[in-house]
């Protein structure tokens, strides 16, 4: 049974709904880029698949519009891949599990890859059409935008006519974007020296965040596992010596980790050490009661730990001096833009590879010096615990355009269909928009979409009903792109 049979635009949502049956998480595109490529040529479409996956479409424009202007429609295929801890789910190759509730559509406990399978779904459902009025259609369909936009980097711009692209990666209907922060990655490397584990070893483990966009969520101060774990950690260290091992957080550097989890070796049975959690618990707890509540902190001892490592003592007061003292969070907000973060960063993943500690960063800013600042803040921290950092991929700022004639017809549409002006904004996260100013020249951009919520998180989910009306503003808009 279809649940999205009683939903309009049904086109769009069928081609959304077969979209959740292709894995497509960042870097594990073929299937759902061959997807795209057979739906245009057995349509008779103009179709590039380039070396990298991404996809781009032609269609030409219908009577009337043969020689408008082209435009350029823009999404990306790939999605972030998480899941609860407790959910059986293998996004190599199994197909998302819908639910509808209140006329959202969810997955079950996964997230549901409506950023951006809906931009996916709604340039399929235009290029499918045959009763739309639109000028030459462009559809540029890129790859791994969640991990470091290098679909975006890949794009040739020698393929493209139009000059005006819409990018549908936005989540609130009613506002288009036409500016976006700039951002990078970094990773933190720290050469791990081992010890076997003691007789009395305890997992630690933080779990009930709420976690969230690192960019769009970031203002809203949620917790983060990974800086809270380290907290916690270093808090039982003003009362009982031990050594840890095994840190683990988080699974996407642009995802605010959920959950967190180290193994802690003492060599004496650690009195009171259940109550000393639970007193942190509370603390911590408090602290975020109201943006992020559910925080709990569980330790029980292990068993059976033959042949374990963990990090000696000079290793442990390293890594937990990284997690004190690294960066985390909203660095500075906009003087220009009331409401807007400008710098940020997020510690999204921290992990355990061979002999080394993995401390995984989002950097994000509006401004390019003040990322590039924050970027060389992580590095000499690095440096001074005996660590080395990388930066694995940077993409510039969107900057906003004074004159856009573009913005200008979205504008005029939007206020003679709904009777009130759209919200006009910039945005703390990363858009492919300012990596493809500089691979596609003189473009004219807008970002719009529909509602979207907790994305990047099993939570994530998609309002049904704004998706109909977007869908409807973006036809509208295309019919008079003459």
């Amino acid at each position: 049974m279809n649940i999205l049979a009683s939903y309009e635009p049904k086109k769009v949502l069928s081609y959304f709904e077969e979209l959740t049956k292709i894995p497509r998480g960042s870097g594990n595109e073929q299937a759902v880029s061959d997807y795209l490529k057979k739906f245009a040529t057995d349509r008779g479409l103009f179709v590039i698949q380039d070396d990298v996956l991404n996809i781009i479409i032609k269609k030409p424009g219908t009577p009337g519009y043969e020689n408008s202007p082209p435009v350029i429609i823009q999404g990306h295929m790939d999605m972030v891949d998480e899941k609860n801890n407790d959910t059986v789910h293998d996004f190599n190759k199994d197909p998302l599990k819908l639910r509808v509730v209140e006329d959202h559509l969810y997955a079950t406990g996964t997230t549901l890859g409506a950023d951006n399978g809906i931009a996916v779904a709604y340039a399929l459902a235009i290029l499918d059409s045959h009763d739309l009025a639109h000028p030459p259609l462009e559809v540029l369909i890129t790859v791994e935008e969640e991990t470091g936009m290098l679909g975006a980097a890949s794009v040739e711009g020698h393929h493209f006519d139009g000059k005006m692209l819409i990018n549908i990666d936005s989540e609130e209907e009613g506002t288009f974007l036409v500016s976006c922060a700039g951002g990078a990655r970094q990773t933190v490397t720290l050469p791990l020296s081992r010890e076997a584990a003691s007789s009395f070893t305890y997992k630690l483990s933080l779990t009930g965040l709420k976690g969230g966009h690192s960019g769009m969520d970031i203002i809203k101060e949620r917790g983060n596992a990974n800086v809270l774990l380290g907290r916690t950690l270093l808090a039982l260290g003003n009362t009982f010596s031990f050594r840890v091992g095994n840190l683990k957080g988080g699974s996407k550097n642009n995802a605010i980790p959920r959950e967190a989890e180290a193994l802690l070796s003492f060599q004496e049975e650690p009195s009171g050490l259940m109550d000393a959690v639970k007193s942190i618990e509370a603390l911590l707890a408090k602290e975020i009661e109201t943006q992020d509540g559910g925080l709990t902190l569980t330790i029980q001892e292990e068993k059976a730990l033959g042949g374990v490592l963990l990090y000696d003592e000079v290793t442990t007061k390293k890594a937990l001096g990284l997690l004190a003292t690294l960066p985390n969070g909203v660095v500075s907000m906009s003087q220009d833009i009331p409401g807007l973060v400008e710098t940020s960063l997020n510690l999204g993943v921290l992990h355990e590879k061979d002999a080394f500690l993995y401390f995984d960063f989002a950097v994000r800013s509006s401004v390019g010096s003040r990322k590039d600042m924050m970027l060389q803040k992580i590095s000499v921290l690095a440096e001074a615990f005996g660590a080395e950092s990388a930066i694995t991929s940077s993409y510039p700022e969107w900057q906003y355009a004074k004159d856009s004639a573009l913005r200008d017809t979205f504008v005029k549409v939007y206020e003679e269909k709904y009777g009130q002006s759209p919200k006009i904004e910039a945005i703390h996260a990363g858009l492919e928009c300012g990596i493809l100013a500089g691979r596609i020249s003189g473009l004219d951009m807008i970002s719009l979409g529909p509602n979207l919520h907790d994305v990047h998180t099993p939570d994530e989910h998609m309002d049904l009903h704004s998706v109909k009306n977007v869908y409807e503003f973006l036809v509208d808009a295309l019919k008079q792109l003459k």
